[in-house]
């Protein structure tokens, strides 16, 4: 090989060992934990979509000067092991300089840790239970705590004439537990007689034995606090063992969900939740983003597209004001955060939480879909 020859194959190859970096360099490596398979999969799927949604369009600028952002997305199929795995290779193999997710509280429980130890600012978009911003100071959350929603739900079924509740929650998972502490206590600040309180596992199918208790008290009201596909067997078991429309069922934000209605049917309706959120808020910014939802996914947005939604442009806002792909500027950029989005103004509270609930509205299901209560 002569000379030229020799120093043209040098070069080759120390272009293509150079390319990864150079790809990688262009472009800013976020990451995302979600459950897109499993029961739980329909909160991980809409997060996924809202998600990508807003990285199009954040792309067709670009952060930093015009460098894009590049998202990975890992699938925790709800378990807490593989979530941390997750976080693991974002952090070790990707490079991540955030993560967002993953989506249930159990899951960032595990995971927040982790990602707090490595100084990666990680932000939940659907966990809800208290303590979760607790774990550290590089965990944030755009989701509203149950303590700030659930109680805006209480209030609605007091007005509607509701003075007895009975209880029922899922006692293995960390957001149903704590949304039930959260509607004990709302209960006793409002003045309701709790005349039961019943739990169950978030993976049982038979809750006969705890409805039966509870009917015979005759309550006013049931409140459930538990991931989407329970609560769909509570309603349907409870509409089969006699309870009628005259007693109110209050879900917490593991009810915000189509699924809901697509699972439990008729058996849903009048059901009361509160949410952050609303697809026929009549803003601009929310419409626009419904219309672009529709023609990309050909179905409509809930709650939790939404949030993830708001959460991309957020990160990406950070970024861009951080000057750099740097984890330590970018969570100090997030702290700063001041952004109207289709949730609405949002702000972080010193403790990385969501600053504003005002816009907390309560829904009822019916005809398998959500409505703002009267």
């Amino acid at each position: 090989m002569n000379r030229r020859h020799f120093a043209a194959a040098l070069a080759g190859l120390f272009g293509a060992a150079t390319l990864p970096a150079l790809a990688q360099a262009q472009t800013v490596p976020v990451g995302a934990i979600e459950i897109l398979t499993g029961p739980a999969a329909a909160y991980g799927i809409a997060i996924k979509s809202g998600l990508e949604l807003a990285l199009a369009e954040i792309n067709q600028k670009g952060v930093l000067g015009g460098r894009k952002i590049a998202l990975t997305v890992e699938d925790s199929a709800g378990d807490k092991n593989q979530a941390i795995n997750a976080a693991r290779t974002l952090i070790g193999r990707d490079h991540v300089v955030s993560i967002i997710g993953p989506t249930l509280s159990t899951e960032m429980f595990a995971v927040g840790p982790v990602t707090n130890g490595r100084k990666i600012p990680t932000i939940g978009t659907s966990t809800t239970a208290d303590g979760i911003t607790a774990i550290g100071p590089y965990i944030f959350r755009t989701s509203l705590p149950e303590s700030d929603v659930v109680p805006v739900t209480f209030k609605k079924a007091q007005a509607r004439g509701v003075k007895t509740i009975a209880l029922m929650y899922a006692n293995d998972d960390a957001f149903s537990k704590s949304g039930y502490e959260v509607m004990k206590k709302s209960a006793e600040k409002l003045g309701l007689k709790i005349v039961a309180t019943e739990s169950f596992g978030t993976k049982d199918t038979d809750f006969s034995a705890q409805l039966t208790k509870i009917k015979a008290l005759k309550p006013d009201a049931v409140g459930i606090s538990a991931l989407v596909e329970p609560v769909s067997g509570v309603l349907l078991q409870a509409r089969q063992l006699g309870f009628d429309s005259h007693t109110l069922f209050i879900g917490g934000n593991g009810s915000n969900s189509p699924k809901l209605g697509q699972i439990a049917g008729k058996a849903a309706d009048g059901l009361l939740v509160g949410s952050p959120w609303f697809i026929a808020k009549p803003d601009a910014a929310n419409q626009a983003f419904v219309a672009a939802f529709k023609a990309k996914y050909d179905k409509d947005p809930d709650q939790f597209a939404a949030q993830a939604y708001d959460t991309m442009h957020i990160l990406a806002a950070a970024i861009d004001r951080a000057g750099a792909a740097d984890p330590a500027k970018i969570t100090a950029a997030l702290a700063k955060t001041s952004y109207t989005g289709v949730m609405g103004p949002f702000t972080f509270t010193p403790g990385r939480d969501p600053a504003s609930t005002a816009g907390v509205v309560v829904l009822e299901m019916k005809d398998g879909a959500f409505h703002i209560a009267n």
